[in-house]
């Protein structure tokens, strides 16, 4: 009787459900139509690095757990992994970002394989990291001609999945770069790429006939620039299976859009089509001392809340999206990439440098001295990791498998967003009522708010300038913006309308000139005017406006510009006054996000004058570009 006994309450432990089952609050739609074989994989390159530096996984119940198994547990069935050739310095220090050499993808291979899971390796074919804006070549292969750089690729990728193959890595997919938008592996002719491509291909087919080939672009926003690369590997019949792009919805546009590109790839090509990178901040704070990508301020998109449910909320219609491309699977990005401890900088930089577990140590100087050599230190993205940054798992983990039944709970404010007010100098402050909640399931509501008085008091109408002003909503902190300043008497002076205030007059033969709705590319707002034009010698346009019921007076006319790739150029802002320049002021386009304000002070207006205000752009380079944004008359 007693082994009965034994036996029932052993059967009731292992029935009981978990703590983390009943604490999981997530609210999760099923995904319709989602495909019994869809791949819900994980990048987790940098986890033997921070295993190494003390990092210890726990589930969400607090339990220290194998990542791999717990990933598993969770609906992660693939995981994905980078390799670079040689990571490392002539004095063998490693170049950081998870010294993802071989043997590290090896090792993550063996532990993925022995939890079930499917492996995706991902060859960058480089020594650190490539993207669209970096893809060095390997220093072993360096002065090679592109026959014996394919040779050597071949050689490297057959030898890499030979050796994955014997430790029993279950390899289901091969990824023959990164990020490859027109450059791969220090090549941009499309020839030479493809050429690279084919031998990795090449390798592929013959060590493990039966893994899918994938080909890895980004930037999804610019459709015909994905149609276009699909073309190109069409055109020279290039052998491979999957065409996979990266998908960030801070910068990589719609839903709408990622499925409308995708679908049309995969009807152009007949190949499967995927998402290989997406990831989404839970948190805006930082857990290492080491800024973040998605953090605080920025011109970024956040379709949804900063918050664990918003965290699964995103992953949820990323897989959406997807499915209704047609499209294989999914993979999210460094899902487990969270600081490695310490309460200081130099805490936290020992362990960087020693065991590479920042984005990239000083080391990595050696190889790309522009780059990381300059700002090398510690993880950017550990606010969008689904551990928390002592290692918990938060219950966004689950998405993956929820995503199947859907697990309904309460719709209730999950996140507020933050107000902003304008008021004219001199006039009373009237903050809202209410604000925007966010829900669980990213609907939005008004709620109300309270206002602490004590910071509404520190805002001075008198004074122009910006003030935060606190307060609580649903019992989380909310902010207004409250911004005072003189009136603009320039109509939709953001671009964030797409009225025509503003008139463009192309005087060359500028292919693009336009506004555009791009939040990453503005320096406020989502909208700004864009300029874009591959011939040398072919951008040269005015952007004005006529500024309506000015009284007399003085003013001052400012308005911002931002671009690249420009060569030789000619910009400046000026004021007409009735027809007959006024003033001008030379500004300049240097690089991304670096953003230039031309100022013309002192502007006498008699009563009755007619004032336009405006930019003239000339720029020699072949593909410059630029952004115009934020233009006042005060």
């Amino acid at each position: 009787m007693r082994n009965i006994l034994l036996i029932l309450f052993c059967l009731m432990l292992c029935c009981a459900p978990t703590a983390r089952a009943e604490e999981n609050t997530l609210y999760v739609k099923a995904v319709e139509n989602l495909p019994e074989d869809f791949i819900f994989g994980m990048d987790v390159s940098s986890v033997t690095a921070l295993e190494k530096a003390g990092v210890r996984y726990r589930d969400s119940a607090g339990t220290e757990r194998d990542l791999f198994e717990l990933l598993k547990e969770n609906g992660v069935g693939w995981i994905r992994v980078r390799v670079w050739v040689n990571p490392y310095d002539d004095e063998g220090h490693g170049f950081g970002g998870g010294n993802n050499d071989l043997a590290t993808a090896v090792e993550i291979g063996k532990r993925a394989s022995a939890a079930g899971q499917r492996l995706l390796v991902d060859f960058h074919y480089s020594d650190f990291w490539a993207d669209p804006g970096k893809q060095m070549t390997p220093r072993a292969w360096e002065g090679m001609n592109i026959d014996e750089k394919a040779e050597a690729l071949y050689q490297y990728t057959a030898e890499s999945l030979t050796e994955l193959k014997n430790a029993g890595a279950d390899v289901g997919m091969v990824q023959i770069g990164n990020e490859t938008n027109g450059k791969l592996c220090g090549e941009n002719d499309w020839q030479d790429i493809a050429a690279l491509m084919a031998a990795g291909a090449k390798a592929v087919r013959e060590i493990m006939p039966d893994a899918l080939v994938c080909v890895h672009f980004t930037n999804p926003e610019n459709g015909d620039a994905m149609r276009s690369w699909a073309n190109e590997l069409t055109s020279r019949s290039l052998d491979y299976d999957v065409f996979a792009t990266s998908y960030y919805p801070y910068w990589h546009g719609t839903l709408d859009n990622l499925t409308r590109v995708l679908s049309d790839v995969r009807e152009m090509t007949g190949k499967a089509v995927m998402v290989a990178e997406t990831s989404y901040a839970w948190t805006l704070e930082d857990g290492d001392f080491s800024g973040n990508t998605i953090g605080e301020g920025g011109s970024y998109e956040h379709p949804w809340a900063f918050s664990v449910q918003g965290q699964a909320n995103a992953v949820r219609d990323v897989t959406d999206a997807v499915v209704q491309a047609g499209g294989i699977g999914v993979f999210y990005w460094e899902g487990a990439w969270v600081p490695t401890g310490g309460s200081t900088w130099e805490e936290n930089h020992k362990l960087w440098e020693e065991y590479g577990t920042g984005w990239a140590s000083s080391y990595a100087g050696s190889y790309d001295p522009d780059d990381a050599g300059k700002y090398y230190g510690g993880c950017a993205c550990d606010n969008q990791a689904m551990f928390d940054f002592e290692a918990k798992a938060l219950d966004s983990l689950s998405v993956f498998r929820l995503m199947r039944e859907g697990q309904e709970a309460a719709v209730v404010p999950t996140a507020v967003k933050d107000a902003s007010v304008n008021v004219l100098l001199g006039n009373a402050l009237h903050l809202p009522n209410t604000v925007d909640a966010v829900m669980t399931d990213n609907s939005h509501t008004a709620i109300s708010v309270a206002w602490d008085q004590a910071s509404i008091d520190r805002v001075d109408i008198g004074r122009e300038g910006k003030y935060t002003v606190s307060g609580t909503a649903a019992g989380m902190p909310v902010r207004c913006t409250v911004t005072v300043s003189a009136r603009n008497y320039l109509r939709n002076a953001g671009f964030e309308s797409p009225d025509t205030s503003w008139r463009a007059t192309d005087l060359g033969k500028t292919a693009q000139l336009y506004r555009e709705e791009k939040a990453v590319d503005s320096k406020e707002g989502k909208a700004h005017w864009h300029f874009y034009s591959a011939p040398a010698n072919s951008v040269r346009f005015t952007l004005e406006q006529d500024v309506k019921n000015v009284p007399a007076g003085t003013y001052t006319y400012t308005i911002s510009v931002m671009g690249g790739d420009c060569g030789a150029q000619t910009v400046y802002s000026y004021v007409l006054i009735n027809g007959t320049e006024a003033a001008r002021c030379d500004t300049s386009f240097t690089k991304w996000n670096e953003w230039h304000t031309a100022v013309i002070d002192d502007i006498a207006v008699a009563d009755g004058d007619a004032v336009t205000v405006g930019l003239y752009v000339e720029c020699a380079g072949p593909g410059a570009w630029g952004k115009i944004d934020e233009a006042s008359f005060k």
